[in-house]
């Protein structure tokens, strides 16, 4: 989906979300956005975002990292005189992301002297329970010792929802990772997170999102 995170989300550009969210919170001394656009850049700035710099063309590509595009943007402040202690990398398309969840996040990252902090979802249905299958259709359990027991039996598991990371940055450069040894979690629910890579994702998270606003506004 070319340039997706500027596209109209909801009668805004998607990667205004989390720019809003990130200078409504009241926690960061620099809301910065790393891209190779000049299109997204433009878009970005009217959000009230900086673009100190353009992201080098190694870290453009499809198989760079969340965490290589994260050191060299720390890097590039490290070298023109700025240090931090924490750091929050937002991703573009994280329209469910609200100031609550940030503040929750850095409250839980000093709180617990964590190394990061990020929002997960629980998987709807026990992955112990999961199946594999082969080219030839053929299925077959991936734990097997787990076949017979109930799912609400099972211990639940949860994915990253996608929406940001929350880290001590020291932490970060001695493991090169946004999950570490003490990285801990808020829970989020499965109707305000949505991994958005094709079309179908896209107007899942539009419904999705029109739901999530409605119930926040029946609730306040």
């Amino acid at each position: 989906m070319p340039l997706k995170n500027i596209r109209s989300f909801h009668g805004i550009p998607i990667i205004g979300y989390g720019i809003k969210a990130a200078k409504a919170c009241g926690l960061f001394d620099e809301v910065m956005v790393s891209t190779d656009s000049e299109e997204i850049a433009e878009v970005s700035r009217s959000f009230g975002a900086n673009i100190p710099f353009m992201r080098s063309q190694k870290n453009s590509d499809d198989i760079s990292t969340t965490a290589e595009v994260v050191r060299e943007v720390l890097e590039w402040y490290w070298k023109n005189g700025k240090r931090f202690k924490y750091a929050c990398c937002i991703y573009p398309t994280a329209a469910f992301i609200t100031p609550p969840k940030l503040n929750q996040a850095y409250e839980l990252l000093n709180k617990e002297s964590a190394d990061s902090v990020l929002p997960v979802v629980k998987f709807g249905f026990p992955i112990w329970r999961s199946f594999k299958m082969e080219d030839n259709y053929a299925v077959e359990y991936n734990w097997p010792e787990f076949a017979q027991k109930r799912s609400q039996d099972l211990p639940a598991t949860f994915h990253d929802s996608g929406q940001f990371y929350f880290f001590n940055v020291q932490r970060f450069f001695e493991t090169g990772t946004l999950i570490m040894k003490n990285t801990r979690a808020i829970e989020v629910s499965d109707m305000e997170a949505q991994d958005i890579d094709t079309e179908g994702d896209w107007r899942l998270a539009e419904t999705k999102y029109a739901l999530f606003v409605n119930n926040n506004l029946r609730t306040k």
